[in-house]
């Protein structure tokens, strides 16, 4: 198995790019030709979206990327992506005629090309400074990095956009913000960090020309008012150099550089300088065999010339990030003419001009290789390119570190064509959650690319999703389920045990609400206000309260109590308890009633305290003191209601020295299953702790059970409750 390649290598070769396939000998040779051949019946009458015919697009591309060095085979690949767009099956038939590899290729970069047009098209009618305006951007270029696994769809994308600012330009066509926004914040960024300057500044002439026209109109006047005097000046000290240093021995080539309006409006701008101050208005390249060549030629012009401070950069011993390498340097001349001049060896100026391209052009340079990569292997062309991809990335994300390139992210489109960012794998679902959490909710089927598939297809980069949704309902538990492979967003995992976390705090209250409303007609009372009902047992709202006794956690004699009348407020002064305080420790059933002696005392059923509980008395009407945890619902009403009944209790320590076991209620919710009273129980026997009572109750795979046990100690049980919880399925396990 071989990989096309990008630059021109014999079929069969080793090759830079990440598809690969066998060819028969001679299959670079003319397939250019052969692949235009193929695709000028299909493109001659079509029109692309700039309102350029598609066939006179793709040659103008296809000379682009001539003119960088690209190959005839990643020429030929212009022709077969644009013409993929007019077949039914494009990559079974272009597959047949040209391989496998150049169909891929093809339908990738097609496909990637509708997407951005789709994606541009809807976001027509934003305003540019909107945020969604400059999130959809943003997708655009993480969907680029996306399409990137081959290499070589990156440069058919530059090549191709080039092309239309190319044409929307001559043609005098208005380009759209959308476009022109994308062109600058991603294709223009894009070639920089390759290193394609050719591509770079061209691109970024015509893109500052139709954001700012009156501006551009300037500077080209200004440049064109004393060009003639200026190209003489320049032919003459190009000579001068030139001759110069072929008399020092250094087979120097001298010329002039091209003037980028858009560079020097920003040199003007980045500095505060008038068009007179510019340097590189007057610019010269030197091009030298060598490295050392580069030097020699450079401490000449220090010697001849009056160096400018401050404007010296030496990108040879530290190259750009993008591999770019020369000597940079501004002089004044005896008639103090500043003059930029730049330095570089031959191969270091085709890199600059053609990028991460010359990688292939020159893949027989061996080590001779620039900005320390060697370009001696397709493995290294490959891997200079995935550098500047993972550092354009890192631009993109503000300088942190990513993780994953190319593999964990998808971007796919709604129907109207907004981009959305999902993780890879994700699924139709995913896509749904990410739009809406209702239409998530109500997912019920999926068509991608307009044809219907089941709602665990992973999705694809460039794919166009389609949800059906129902009128009301929720989600699938199988949803939660892994193994079935229906969600990869961890965002839409929450968004439904979110659903599924309401819909069981909905049964609870519904199950409370019927218990509190068959007490009232039990106690003949229906015509109570239930929010005055709530209030007075301290929540705020009925459907708190109907939570907290479906819970359990509120005991129906509490709500009795506060149902009935309150008995009349005992005379000023008039004591309850007459007997006064004597010298015995005065427990009794482990209870200590201060200040007292030999009181009946009782653990409220409603909380059942048990020690080392914070505990408070109250006095009953003839049952004696009833022992309540402080934090026992029941015990605020009847403090609220009459505080002058509640008196001090603590525990006391019997006179055998062994704590007596208290009833304790523990509340249990799991899902249920077979064997799951079992599992429990178990855990209470192997720690020795005794189950006196059981309670449960089943609704709709929930079980809700209620424990009575035996603890002298609740620290004790709330280590045994910690290995309840790990029991499998339960979901909550506490003292009630």
């Amino acid at each position: 198995m071989k990989a096309l390649p990008l630059s021109a290598a014999p079929a069969g070769e080793p090759v830079a790019g990440v598809i690969t396939a066998t060819g028969d000998a001679g299959m670079e040779a003319g397939v250019r030709d052969r692949a235009r051949a193929f695709a000028e019946p299909l493109l001659a009458g079509e029109i692309a979206a700039s309102g350029e015919n598609l066939l006179a697009h793709a040659d103008a591309v296809a000379a682009v990327l001539a003119g960088i060095g690209g190959s005839e085979a990643i020429q030929a690949a212009v022709y077969l992506s644009y013409a993929s767009g007019q077949l039914h099956r494009p990559e079974e038939v272009i597959g047949k005629a040209f391989g496998e590899s150049f169909a891929h290729l093809a339908v990738e970069t097609s496909k990637l090309e509708r997407v951005q047009q789709r994606s541009r098209a809807s976001r027509h009618e934003l305003p540019q400074d909107s945020d969604h305006a400059g999130q959809q951007t943003e997708f655009v270029r993480k969907m680029l990095l996306a399409f990137s696994r081959d290499l070589r769809v990156v440069l058919l994308r530059l090549a191709s956009r080039l092309q239309t600012l190319r044409y929307c330009t001559a043609a005098r066509q208005p380009l759209s913000p959308s476009l022109l926004r994308e062109s600058h914040e991603v294709f223009a960024p894009l070639a920089n960090r390759l290193g394609i300057w050719q591509i770079k500044w061209e691109m970024e002439d015509l893109i500052f020309r139709a954001q700012e026209p009156d501006t551009y109109k300037l500077v080209a006047s200004l440049l064109d008012e004393k060009r003639v005097e200026r190209e003489a000046a320049l032919e003459q000290r190009r000579a001068e150099i030139e001759a110069a240093l072929r008399a020092q021995g250094i087979d120097a080539m001298v010329s002039g550089r091209p003037k980028h309006i858009s560079s020097i409006v920003r040199k003007m701008r980045g500095k505060g300088l008038d068009f007179d101050q510019v340097f590189d208005v007057r610019a010269l390249r030197v091009l030298v065999p060598t490295v050392t060549d580069c030097y020699a030629a450079l401490d000449w012009v220090h010697q001849c010339f009056t160096l400018v401070p401050g404007e010296f950069d030496d990108y040879i011993a530290k190259p750009k990030i993008n591999g770019y390498q020369s000597l940079h340097t501004v002089v004044r001349d005896a008639e103090d003419r500043a003059w930029e001049i730049q330095i570089r060896t031959v191969a270091m100026h085709d890199h600059a001009e053609h990028g991460v391209a010359a990688h292939w052009a020159y893949k027989e340079a061996g080590t001779k290789g620039y900005a320390g990569v060697s370009a001696g292997s397709d493995y290294d062309a490959k891997i200079a390119v995935l550098r500047q991809l993972l550092a354009w990335e890192r631009d993109l994300s503000g300088g942190a570190p990513q993780h994953g390139l190319f593999d964990d992210r998808i971007y796919v489109l709604t129907p109207e064509a907004a981009i959305v960012e999902l993780p890879a794998g994700a699924t139709a679902v995913d896509f749904a959650y990410a739009l809406h959490t209702d239409l998530g909710h109500r997912c019920r089927g999926a068509r991608v690319d307009g044809a219907m598939v089941p709602l665990n297809t992973p999705l694809q980069n460039g794919q166009t999703v389609a949800i059906t949704a129902a009128k009301e309902g929720g989600p699938s538990r199988d949803w939660l389920n892994a193994e079935l492979g229906y969600l990869a967003s961890s965002r839409a995992k929450a968004k439904v045990r979110a659903w599924f976390n309401a819909q069981h705090t909905r049964e609870t209250i519904a199950r409370g609400r019927e218990i509190v409303e068959k007490l009232l007609q039990r106690e003949g009372r229906t015509a109570v206000s239930l929010d005055h009902l709530a209030g007075e047992l301290g929540f705020k709202t009925p459907d708190a309260l109907f939570e907290t006794v479906g819970k359990d956690e509120l005991s129906r004699r509490s709500i009795e109590a506060a149902l009935r009348p309150r008995e009349p407020q005992p005379e000023p002064g008039a004591h309850l308890l007459q007997r006064k305080a004597r010298g015995g420790d005065g427990a009794r059933g482990g209870v200590l009633v201060v200040g007292l002696d030999s009181l009946l005392t009782q653990p409220a059923r409603c909380c059942k305290p048990a020690p080392p509980d914070d505990i408070a008395g109250y006095v009953t009407r003839g049952r004696g003191v009833s022992v309540h945890r402080r934090d026992c619902a029941s015990f605020r009403d009847l403090l609220a209601r009459e505080p002058e009944r509640v008196i001090e209790v603590g525990w006391s320590t019997p006179a055998t020295g062994h704590a007596p076991a208290y009833p304790v209620d523990v509340a249990v919710e799991a899902v249920d299953r077979q064997g799951l009273l079992r599992d429990i129980s178990d855990v209470f026997a192997r720690e020795k702790m005794n189950v006196i009572g059981v309670q449960t109750q089943s609704v709709k795979g929930w079980a809700w059970m209620t424990f009575t046990v035996e603890v002298g100690d609740t620290r004790r049980l709330a280590q045994v409750l910690g290995q309840v919880r790990e029991v499998s399925g339960v979901r909550l396990a506490r003292r009630r």
